[in-house]
């Protein structure tokens, strides 16, 4: 329902916008644009062609410029900064937090990258530093170096006047962290627990120290499944030696989940997830032809098991009428099954503990799924024909296809995911071609078996 009510506003925003652009008023542009978040107009601008985006990036208020810049794909974003001289950069990044920061700073200039550099302090410098030379897509790249800590000798008073000579606390913040001598995390304090205690109270009778530390090596889908587990907030980040490094807040959490979800839905179809909507034409063709042609190569796979049955064909023209529906009922089996698989093996619930159960669960769906429709194809193409051997036949083909289709959906993307493939990326390709051959060997071979006898 919310996800409803925010694609109805970006639509309702979308209009408006393009209305103002169109008449050539900027003055209401301005004022629009400069009402909503930095993720909204991020959101806004990879909904425009390439020349109003032009216009309206212009309008965005500079102080809000590198926020934008992390909330946009990275077609979007090489795109608008390509629209900014080397100076109007750094003063966009330089004031991000330093995980946002990570995020966009292989996507600078190189010159760009020397300025930003010198333009921070030296803790700073050595925090970005620090966080660039973890894997992308780990923990110890999601978290932010920016924390809190306290000491297991101190007192609450003591806190919380540290508290108020700091000044500002950073974005997220509703837990302390408590370290030894030697910075290795003992466990956190909620800010409540500081508000609502004697001043006198020693900080170690307040410790949580139930939540785990998340290792700096964790995979940010771990990362995501841990904070939706838990419910957290925000959570520490330690290496091997328990040694506290940073934090990770939800706000990042959140976006790691929407883009394992564009990632599922776009990889299905061969596609990037930070492929900008309106990328050249001669882009969108290049990033497209591979999983054409690849699905074009197994669409000759399938037309080759077709043609080994010419004859048969030639013989009884109604089975070059029904063949693609035995085909295609396949297909649509096998996807539902892929997507269940991909989504499972995303949030860590299939592995080879559970997987042979979950295959013979897929494996009775499918066959009763096959002897339910197949019944009803069966009829539906007696009453058609008046050939009860042919019903039989493509009834019969169906269910073989539909069961070997569920054995697709569940094997393919484990293999893949085994070999180091993507699974949301090449699975529909492979599965495709096994329901389509499967499913034409099938019915072929059946009706030659059985009514060219």
């Amino acid at each position: 329902m919310a996800e409803a009510i925010r694609h109805e506003k970006t639509a309702r925003q979308l209009r408006l916008l393009s209305d103002a652009l169109d008449s050539g008023r900027l003055g209401p542009v301005r004022r629009l644009v400069n009402t909503l978040s930095p993720a909204e107009i991020g959101n806004l601008l990879e909904s425009l062609p390439p020349a109003k985006r032009t216009v309206v990036w212009g309008l965005v208020d500079p102080e809000d410029d590198g926020e934008v810049l992390v909330h946009v794909g990275d077609d979007v974003r090489e795109s608008l900064l390509a629209e900014m001289d080397p100076d109007e950069i750094v003063a966009a990044v330089e004031d991000l937090d330093i995980d946002d920061l990570a995020d966009l700073v292989e996507d600078l200039p190189d010159t760009v990258i020397d300025e930003v550099l010198k333009s921070m302090d030296r803790e700073n410098r050595e925090r970005l530093e620090q966080v660039l030379s973890y894997d992308e897509d780990t923990a110890g790249r999601l978290m932010n170096p920016d924390v809190v800590t306290v000491r297991t000798d101190t007192t609450v008073d003591v806190v919380l006047r540290y508290l108020r000579l700091r000044g500002e606390l950073p974005d997220h913040t509703d837990h302390l962290y408590v370290v030894s001598r030697r910075h290795q995390y003992l466990g956190r304090i909620a800010l409540q627990s500081l508000l609502t205690h004697e001043p006198g109270t020693a900080i170690n009778q307040l410790i949580d120290d139930e939540q785990p530390a998340i290792g700096v090596d964790e995979s940010s889908e771990e990362v995501a499944r841990q904070f939706s587990d838990h419910d957290w907030i925000s959570a520490p980040v330690v290496d091997d030696n328990n040694i506290l490094l940073g934090r990770i807040t939800i706000d990042d959490v959140v976006d790691i989940i929407r883009e394992q979800a564009e990632h599922q839905v776009l990889g299905a179809a061969g596609l990037d997830e930070d492929e900008d909507l309106f990328s050249p034409v001669r882009r969108a063709f290049r990033r497209r032809l591979l999983w054409l042609s690849i699905n074009l190569g197994t669409a000759f796979l399938a037309a080759s098991v077709v043609g080994q049955f010419e004859g048969t064909i030639e013989k009884i023209v109604a089975l070059a009428v029904l063949m693609p529906i035995v085909a295609g009922m396949g297909g649509n089996a096998g996807t539902q099954v892929l997507a269940l698989m991909v989504r499972g093996l995303a949030l860590g619930q299939v592995g080879a503990s559970n997987v042979q159960v979950l295959l013979w669960k897929e494996l009775r769906v499918a066959l009763m799924n096959g002897l339910s429709l197949g019944i009803v194809l069966g009829a539906i193409v007696y009453f058609w024909f008046g050939d009860a051997v042919l019903s039989l036949v493509i009834a019969s083909a169906l269910t073989i296809n539909l069961v070997f289709a569920a054995s697709a959906g569940v094997i393919v993307p484990l293999t893949l995911k085994r070999m180091g493939f993507d699974p949301a990326l090449a699975g529909g390709v492979i599965l495709t071609t096994v329901t389509d051959v499967m499913g034409f060997l099938a019915f072929l071979g059946l009706a030659t078996l059985v009514l060219l006898r």
